[in-house]
């Protein structure tokens, strides 16, 4: 039975690692997947998903504006998927999301979507607050803060390190830009808490 999953988490997790992990283990055993991934983020190249462990495997990219419905319904008349795999989900709008339900629920094929929960303000992402909202399982993949406990929300630092708390919502980056911390951190950092 194909349902939609919402794997999340802060930065430095090893979303992306997962997913390709889990697209090798369908294509190790003879079935095709269907990877598709933000375009907004080129990181690791246009159309491609790419792990912090050097792994990476090529994706079609979507934008805001893409019906991912139709991307998937053509795709599948191309071929069985066994599996379809979103990476930066939380780029994904909430008609989107619903597209991606009405792929699950009318096509029948399973869809895998990997990205933040929440930004650097503590806020959830539109397509990470649809997709907890219609997700018919929901998986956490952890990382920890430098204090061991677990990190449940990332920082957006300047250029000196210092943590800023305004902005827009979307800012691609990595290591140099964003840090993961535990809740209680992420207050430090944010002027909310003393330290």
């Amino acid at each position: 039975m194909a349902k939609l999953y919402f794997n999340y988490s802060t930065m430095n997790a090893g979303k992306s690692t997962l997913l390709l992990q889990a697209s090798y283990n369908y294509r190790e055993r003879g079935m095709q997947t269907y990877l598709l991934t933000a375009a907004i983020d080129g990181r690791a190249g246009e159309g491609r998903i790419a792990s912090r462990i050097g792994i990476g495997a090529s994706a079609d990219t979507y934008t805001p504006e893409s019906d991912l419905f139709a991307m998937l319904e053509k795709r599948k008349k191309q071929g069985p998927v066994a599996c379809v795999f979103i990476d930066e989900a939380q780029f994904l709008t909430r008609e989107q999301v619903w597209q991606l339900a009405r792929a699950v629920d009318d096509l029948g094929l399973p869809v895998m979507c990997y990205g933040l929960r929440v930004d650097f303000r503590g806020e959830l992402f539109p397509g990470s607050a649809a997709l907890l909202a219609l997700a018919d399982e929901m998986r956490e993949a952890r990382t920890i803060c430098f204090c061991g406990k677990k990190a449940t929300m990332v920082v957006r630092q300047d250029e000196d390190g210092h943590a800023l708390t305004d902005g827009d919502q979307v800012q691609i980056g990595g290591n140099e830009t964003y840090v993961s911390l535990c809740r209680r951190h992420w207050r430090i950092a944010t002027g909310d808490l003393p330290a």
